[in-house]
């Protein structure tokens, strides 16, 4: 190995290899705490998020709040008729919608975070193969220095 340069490699690539990329049950976890009926409430909460957060449900939202529709407009009350078109109406459907959405970007954030991942575990390969072609550099320019130390003053080439 060169004597002109010592590789030390960071502490976080090992770290970081052994961990490898983000995901959803770790960030759960981080948000839960640790223990088992943190991972229940974070398995629940994952479980009924992944139920309403369809477009059938939506649907099945909206029939439900239509349901209700003509008791609200045939009172006539504007009151009742704002209330069921805000609360019923738009809480109710838009909920779901709201949740697909949310589920759309995470997933183009976790393609996006696992591209940027491989990518730097890429880059770290490129890296190593740097440091192996610059150590047969160093050799190489090790042994040329020793040759032209080794030859007697004057002497030609």
């Amino acid at each position: 190995m060169s004597t002109l340069f010592d590789y030390v490699p960071h502490p976080h690539i090992e770290k970081r290899k052994a961990a490898g990329p983000p995901k959803v049950a770790a960030a759960a976890a981080d948000l839960h705490g640790p223990g088992a009926l943190a991972r229940l409430n974070a398995k629940i909460g994952l479980r009924i998020t992944l139920i309403v957060g369809t477009m059938w449900c939506a649907y099945l939202f909206t029939v439900l709040a239509i349901v209700s529709a003509p008791s609200a407009f045939s009172s006539g009350n504007l009151l009742i008729i704002v209330g069921w078109i805000a609360q019923t109406f738009l809480q109710l459907v838009l909920l779901p919608i709201i949740i697909v959405g949310q589920n759309v970007q995470s997933a183009a954030a976790d393609a996006r975070s696992q591209a940027t991942y491989d990518d730097a575990v890429a880059v770290l390969e490129e890296a190593k193969q740097i440091q192996a072609h610059l150590g047969a550099q160093d050799a190489a320019i090790e042994r040329i220095l020793t040759a032209l130390n080794s030859r007697p003053r004057g002497a030609k080439s």
